[in-house]
């Protein structure tokens, strides 16, 4: 474990070889890959975090960082890391200039620091033992189709302390680096989960877990149903919403309701809503 002064200290003593300078080198070439597509993070199972916060929290929840590409004139520069602690067991470092740097950074301000990181297994099996005497809270996400909606949802999660939200028939990436960069690291601070609905019901109904869809027709307000037991909040998408096997499995059907002339919140919005009602019960 190292203090991020400790880590700078140890990048500028280990810079011995030369600074790549070429957008065209093969090794900047594949990381522009991994960052581009899908297909290539799933086969190499290394994915892409830019930043000094999204690292620190990708690091600290026990991922392995297996390059980091390092620009020094811009990390010489940032010097507020006092309280930020970096684990790097065997991690490569390759310098660039920075004119590669900003072609490899999605955006501004990200302290001269991108890696590449191994995957880890996400199911079912994986999710968090609760304490005795904790009702756990969770959010499924039934064919969420836009990174940044699940980035935003994945932010109140970590806010509204979400034992887990858990993607269920994905049609995203869950390291697509526009989900990360939206999640502000909420990726790696709640657990998520990817598996079919199939697999996610069952689980439930073997584990106690009440089912809430939410959904407009035949549903009560819901802030007039229990959150207080182990629950589990389930969404559709904006444009299908749920399908009939989660509406069949739902123990009931919450609805927000809706005062205006437009049928539909953002999905990321309605959700923070349901999520903080869970909260707010919990609490009172």
């Amino acid at each position: 474990m190292y203090g991020f002064q400790e880590l700078l200290t140890f990048v500028l003593i280990m810079q011995t070889q030369d600074t790549i300078t070429s957008a065209q080198n093969p090794r900047i070439k594949a990381l522009l890959q991994l960052q581009q597509k899908s297909a290539c993070r799933r086969e190499q199972r290394l994915f892409v975090v830019e930043g000094r916060r999204e690292l620190m929290h990708c690091l600290s929840k026990g991922y392995q960082a297996d390059t980091l590409f390092i620009c020094t004139e811009i990390l010489k520069a940032e010097q507020e890391y006092d309280n930020l602690i970096a684990a790097m067991p065997s991690c490569k470092c390759i310098y660039v200039s920075p004119n590669v740097y900003d072609r490899i950074a999605y955006r501004g301000g990200t302290e001269g620091v991108v890696a590449t990181i191994r995957m880890k297994e996400h199911g079912l099996d994986t999710l968090p033992a609760s304490p005795e005497g904790h009702a756990p809270l969770y959010v499924v996400l039934e064919s969420v189709e836009k990174p940044g909606n699940l980035g935003a949802i994945l932010r109140s999660a970590d806010a509204a302390g979400v034992d887990a939200v858990i993607v269920c028939d994905p049609l995203t990436d869950l390291y697509n680096p526009n989900l990360i960069r939206s999640s502000l690291g909420g990726i790696f601070s709640v657990p998520t989960i990817a598996c079919t609905s199939q697999e996610c019901i069952q689980h439930f109904k073997s584990n106690g877990i009440r089912i809430l869809t939410a959904q407009l027709q035949d549903s009560s307000l819901y802030y007039d149903t229990d959150m207080t037991l182990p629950t589990a909040i389930v969404m559709g998408t904006e444009a299908t919403g749920l399908t009939d096997q989660w509406r069949l499995a739902a123990d009931a059907h919450i609805r927000i309701p809706m005062l205006g002339i437009l049928d539909s919140l953002n999905v990321s919005v309605s959700a923070a809503i349901l999520m903080f009602e869970a909260v707010r019960q919990r609490q009172g």
